[in-house]
């Protein structure tokens, strides 16, 4: 029977979700969720002059936002110091660990002879073997001994077979002179007692896997799958950083791109799965594989995920759209709209859905259901309504108020009412425009009539002619 996967997102709460991470933690839950398996969230605060209430909350906004449900409770590494402590404490009584009452000072100091005589920084410590009758009483750290010949081989699902010579590593230390964890410590036991089957994350995590390895192989544990995945560029192909835009997936929210849309982005940001750009959430989830995943930077492009949002937002259910714009719009801190204004949204949604890229693009375009009367036209349309333009419109309104209140019928009766005018109905669309939305450019005029339904119609063109 094969073993459940278990994934885990482990992100440091010092600020926002970055869209990195909102990638990783992606990747992880696409790999789990497709299998039947576990996603675990565990928020890694061991940083407690770094971590703050807000940046955690703004890991789970972010999360929240993109719709990546964990299971269970958050875990707080924090917590958990006593239980990294343990395990320190149980390699230091199997002879696996020491302590090393190595000063700073010296340290800096063997690390300043070596570069002068041009010999290896790696720190050695003289307390690894020495008999504890000879420990000094003195603070202290705990020092894990790491092999010193051969070789570690880390087995990566992403990047191969990486192979790191031993006596590159360092006797890393697992507990702090005032006996707390450090962070490698914390993440392996974590990851040990969370049953992490698969750990997936940023490549500048792959020289850790090596150091990591040391107190998984001291305690005798399994060693989780390794997928360690190639970090985000700009288009520059430079790490993506300030100078590349938003980089906190709530600045996205706020900026109003559609989550599906940014969920399709990023999975194929860095994965893919043959020549397929745009899937649903079901597609990812089916299709999803650590060997799809390529080993050089991802470059993020800002067209590329617009695009992708324009397809999900054209076939989203218009319900879903509706919360989802509402939602956009506290987030951007912009004004709500009404209940009356909600339900004149969702009827233009089809209408209008299908050309938007952006929530505030696809707002531009709906502009029409959510304005109320009067109508103050903006410059250009207000030119669109000259006397002449008024005129026609006061003699249109009254052939309006019978007929039946469909496409076919409306565009029959615009064209014949046209064509007694002398003109095509292309000469009475601008007024037409202006008149119902106080735009120049505005959907189809029958869409806008059949969104906004024959009496509010009709009142538009009157306040428009008089």
């Amino acid at each position: 029977m094969t073993q459940a996967v278990v994934t885990r997102f482990a992100p440091s709460p010092t600020g926002f979700l970055h869209i990195g991470g909102a990638r990783t933690a992606l990747f992880n839950w696409l790999f789990a969720r497709g299998r039947g398996g576990t996603f675990l969230l565990r928020i890694e605060d061991t940083d407690r002059a770094r971590s703050t209430p807000e940046a955690t909350q703004a890991i789970l906004d972010g999360m929240a936002w993109l719709g990546l449900d964990h299971d269970g409770e958050v875990i707080s590494q924090f917590d958990r110091a006593d239980r990294h402590a343990e395990v320190a404490n149980q390699l230091l009584a199997q002879g696996k660990a020491y302590k090393c009452f190595a000063t700073q000072e010296e340290i800096a100091a063997f690390r300043e002879a070596a570069r002068a005589e041009g010999r290896s920084t790696l720190y050695r410590s003289p307390w690894r073997d020495a008999d504890p009758a000879t420990h000094p009483d003195a603070p202290y750290v705990v020092r894990i001994k790491a092999p010193q010949d051969g070789e570690t081989v880390i087995r990566d699902a992403v990047q191969g077979d990486v192979t790191i010579r031993n006596d590159q590593l360092d006797d890393m230390v697992m507990l702090r002179a005032d006996g707390t964890p450090v962070y490698m410590l914390a993440v392996v036991v974590d990851d040990h007692d969370m049953g992490v089957t698969h750990v997936i994350r940023g490549d500048d995590h792959l020289n850790n896997a090596a150091r990591q390895m040391m107190i998984y192989d001291a305690m005798e544990w399994g060693v989780p799958v390794w997928a360690h995945i190639p970090l985000i560029h700009g288009a520059d192909g430079k790490k993506l950083s300030k100078r590349h835009g938003a980089l906190g997936a709530q600045e996205y929210q706020a900026m109003g791109y559609p989550a599906a849309g940014m969920r399709n982005y990023l999975a194929r940001l860095g994965w893919s799965h043959g020549d397929d750009e745009f899937f649903t959430d079901a597609q990812a989830r089916d299709w999803f594989d650590l060997g799809g995943i390529g080993k050089s930077p991802a470059r993020f492009d800002v067209k590329k995920l617009e695009s992708l949002c324009g397809q999900h937002m054209a076939q989203a259910d218009d319900a879903a759209l509706q919360r989802e714009i509402i939602a956009f719009l506290a987030a951007a801190d912009m004004d709500p709209i009404t209940i009356s204004q909600q339900d004149m949204l969702l009827k233009a949604l089809p209408f209008v859905k299908e050309r938007a890229k952006t929530f505030p693009d696809l707002l531009e375009k709906a502009h029409f259901s959510l304005t109320s009367r009067p109508i103050t036209p903006d410059e250009k349309a207000a030119k669109a309504l000259d006397p002449v333009s008024r005129g026609i419109l006061s003699q249109l309104t009254p052939q309006l108020q019978t007929v039946r209140w469909e496409r076919d019928t409306l565009e029959a009766v615009l064209n014949d009412f046209a064509a007694a005018q002398d003109t095509k109905f292309g000469k009475l669309a601008g007024p037409l425009r202006a008149a119902l939305a106080g735009r120049a450019v505005t959907p189809s005029v029958f869409d806008m009539m059949l969104v906004l339904g024959r009496e509010e119609t009709l009142a538009r063109l009157e306040d428009a002619a008089t």
